[in-house]
């Protein structure tokens, strides 16, 4: 009997022989999406009283279906409202998203519904059952249009506001199929719904009527900001716009940004410091609700220029929560923005002339706003003469002026973090650009070239033919408009050409505005051959949970927090890469709970193909080794950053085992970087003559004694009884000054460590003395 079939039978009438799915877990990813869409309705039928086989059959069916695409058939859809119907003697409500979203998926032409769509909509109109609004309007349309009236009337008793009350005219002039396409993008509050279709997205933002209420909900609302701003409206604090009028703006502000209409830029800059900024002296916001609505639009549909004015508003609001709020959600809008690649390089030029240098005549001196690698930064000068500070003339007598460059500064250096985890970003997606473009808007950019030249590219100068070329050294060849060029990547190269960037990067002093050159790669390994599916590289680590909490947030990853209440000993981080194509899960698990030691253990990473609708598990081997690699590195990032290993104070006892044991482990691939890196700076160090790599250590020779520096760790012992030795110096000028190929915390850490105990004879720090005098 096929899987089907019987799957069927177990909801509806279930045999003696079915009892086997208690224990039994079939393979449903051996359904096919129609097959599941003929499946759904039933399970949605199995009610409480159902045995108890059926219940778990229909739990697992509906599992199945939040992670697939169904396919529902015209009947199907028939059979999915007749089940929302009969449901709602035992149910009392009934999920209308769910029956839409049949619709949207249906292989034919919809059935008849009108019947049991009013039925479904005059029970729920009866008992004020309005918690799906959207999707109440496209059934109720489906019964005739005096059914959708009623349907209107009644929430617009409801609805607060009148961008909300636009928005209810808008959808009941909309066709049938365009409410139901809506129902599912404006409120998948169902919880038996699949994810929504990125075609549904589509397909509503190229609907007129949506596209001209997207922007006169977004005008009506900057325009409140600004009255608001100005005294006309009184200020409340978070009552500039109705929690309606919010939703109203986010679902706008979602169709605007996917049509990438030009005038949205402006429109942004005008009203999100307009929601964020109180026009008094007040800490609280006119609309910190809308503020967070249109954060939360950037994350599905994000644009630099978006991200840039969240950047903005980041430096100026002040409230005192809601920066730390803005950085964990701008994580995500960064990660999103790095797989839209056909908008995220694009940037303004703000008036900058070529080679990134603004100037602005201020009386008797001139300000220039400079663009290096990575960041801008505001000077002034006399007579061609650089001068320190702002001069006091200028702060007296173009206050106004200063205050506008300082601004122009800041956004600026938003907008380069934006280019820089674009670019970065674009390496998971392996992106692609046109010569042309590349070379006209982002080589010749002002703002965006000083980085852009700091970077190895790859051309394509005939097919499947690639260049590499460095635009800092004034190499460029000549390529058709239409060639392919993309970023340079370690992986796609072998040893000794990785060698040769490096070292030219080093001699010329070039900092990349994120590690490329000196990028990490991870190879599949024998043992992750052996394994085929799963990889234990990073298993059986002690990690503080917290931090890692936060680098998972910080790197795009998804998470549910872990903690002693149910379902919180064990979660897998998960993250997609190559434009949703693939998807990592590292796993993780609960080691011990003690307030601030929040401590996890690391288990195994995963890797999933999607296809057929939802997510497949793959072999390690059929991973892109450039996915593979850089999913690899985030996770050895989490590990070395956050384990137990790295810090110095750390005395529990098991634990203390791992400690010590991962002082002589090998190293990974970061720390071998790092050490690739000092090989390079010590030598121009004043402290070369005292320090030596050896293995897995940076020893430095001292007056007083001779020490080891953990490469991985940066944790230290002493010689000769390799006591531990517990240092948390500060940033010394000296290790400041040294010219590092990009950045990376440990290694300033260990370089500071290294200056401190080459002159340990001048330590006057009583803790670290005793500490060396001790065995000495």
């Amino acid at each position: 009997m096929e899987l089907t079939a019987r799957l069927l039978r177990a909801m509806t009438d279930p045999a003696a022989e079915d009892e086997e799915f208690r224990t039994w877990y079939p393979d449903l990813s051996a359904l096919s999406d129609r097959d599941l869409g003929d499946l759904v309705p039933a399970a949605y039928a199995v009610g409480r009283e159902a045995p108890f086989v059926s219940m778990s059959v229909r739990l697992r069916i509906e599992d199945e279906a939040k992670q697939r695409q169904p396919r529902y058939t015209p009947e199907a859809c028939e059979r999915m409202f007749q089940t929302l119907v009969g449901g709602l003697a035992h149910r009392k409500w009934a999920d209308l998203v769910l029956g839409a979203g049949t619709l949207v998926r249906c292989t034919g032409p919809w059935p008849d519904l009108a019947g049991p769509a009013r039925k479904l909509v005059e029970y729920l109109l009866a008992r004020e059952r309005l918690d799906q609004p959207f999707a109440l309007l496209a059934v109720g349309g489906l019964a005739g249009d005096g059914v959708l009236q009623a349907v209107a009337g009644r929430l617009r008793q409801k609805w607060k506001g009148p961008i909300a009350h636009d928005e209810l005219d808008t959808v009941v002039r909309l066709a049938p199929v365009e409410r139901v396409l809506l129902a599912q993008v404006a409120e998948n509050r169902s919880f038996n719904s699949p994810p929504v279709p990125p075609e549904v997205w589509e397909r509503v933002a190229a609907v007129p009527a949506c596209a001209e209420f997207a922007r006169r909900a977004l005008e009506t609302a900057a325009e409140r900001a600004r009255a608001v701003q100005e005294g006309e409206v009184p200020f409340r604090a978070d009552r500039a716009f109705t929690g309606d009028e919010v939703a109203a703006v986010g679902l706008a502000a979602r169709i605007a940004l996917l049509r990438d209409e030009p005038w949205l830029p402006a429109l942004f800059d005008r009203l999100l410091p307009g929601v964020s900024v109180a026009p008094t002296q007040a800490r609280t916001l006119p609309s910190q609700a809308l503020l967070y609505e249109i954060v939360r639009a950037a994350q599905e549909f994000p644009t630099p220029e978006l991200v840039t004015a969240i950047r903005t508003v980041r430096g100026i609001v002040r409230h005192a929560g809601v920066p730390k709020q803005l950085d964990k959600m701008l994580k995500k809008v960064e990660a999103a923005l790095a797989e839209r690649t056909e908008v995220a390089l694009r940037l303004p030029d703000l008036g900058f002339g070529p080679g990134g240098v603004l100037r602005r005549e201020l009386g008797d001196y001139t300000a220039l706003v400079t663009i290096t690698t990575g960041k801008a930064a505001l000077t002034f000068e006399k007579g061609g003469a650089a001068l320190k500070g702002v001069p006091a003339p200028v702060r007296r007598d173009h206050k106004d002026e200063v205050k506008e460059l300082r601004d122009l500064v800041a956004r600026v250096n938003a907008q380069l973090v934006t280019l820089a985890r674009a670019l970065e970003g674009g390496f998971s997606v392996d992106a692609v650009h046109p010569f042309g473009r590349w070379r006209d808007t982002l080589l010749r950019h002002p703002i965006a070239g000083p980085a852009v030249r700091t970077l190895i590219w790859e051309i394509e100068t005939a097919p499947g033919e690639w260049r590499t070329v460095l635009p800092e050294t004034g190499e460029l060849p000549d390529a058709a408009d239409d060639a392919s060029v993309r970023l340079w990547h370690p992986i796609r190269s072998g040893p000794d050409e990785v060698r040769a960037w490096r070292d030219l990067l080093d001699e010329r002093r070039i900092r990349q505005p994120f590690k490329q050159a000196f990028r990490e790669i991870y190879l599949l390994t024998p043992a992750e051959v052996e394994t085929a599916t799963y990889s234990n590289r990073f298993a059986a680590h002690l990690v503080h949970y917290r931090r890692m909490f936060a680098l998972f947030r910080a790197r795009g990853w998804t998470s549910a927090l872990l903690g002693p209440w149910d379902g919180g000993g064990s979660d897998e981080a998960a993250r997609t890469l190559a434009a949703g194509e693939w998807r990592v899960r590292f796993s993780h698990v609960l080691a011990d709970w003690q307030g601030e030691h929040e401590i996890a253990g690391t288990n195994w990473v995963v890797f999933d193909r999607r296809g057929d609708g939802g997510w497949r598990e793959a072999a390690l081997a059929d991973v892109p080794p450039l996915v593979f690699s850089e999913a690899m590195r985030d996770v050895d990032l989490f590990v070395g950053v956050t384990s137990i290993a790295a810090d110095p104070m750390w005395e529990d006892g098991e634990a203390h085992e791992y400690w010590v044991r991962a002082w002589y482990a090998d190293l990974g691939e970061s720390a071998r970087t790092r050490r690739d890196a000092l090989e390079r700076v010590l030598p121009r160090t004043k402290i070369a003559d005292r320090c030596s790599i050896e293995g897995r250590h940076l020893v430095v020779r001292g007056d007083l004694r001779t020490y080891r520096i953990h490469l991985g760790s940066a944790n230290i012992v002493m010689e000769p009884d390799d006591a531990f030795l517990c240092v948390v110096p500060e940033r010394r000028a000296a290790g400041a000054k040294v010219f590092l190929p990009f950045e990376d915390e440990r290694l300033s850490l260990i370089l500071s460590k290294a200056f401190l105990l080459a002159a340990d004879a001048a330590i006057d720090d009583e803790s670290i003395l005793t500490q060396i005098k001790r065995g000495a």
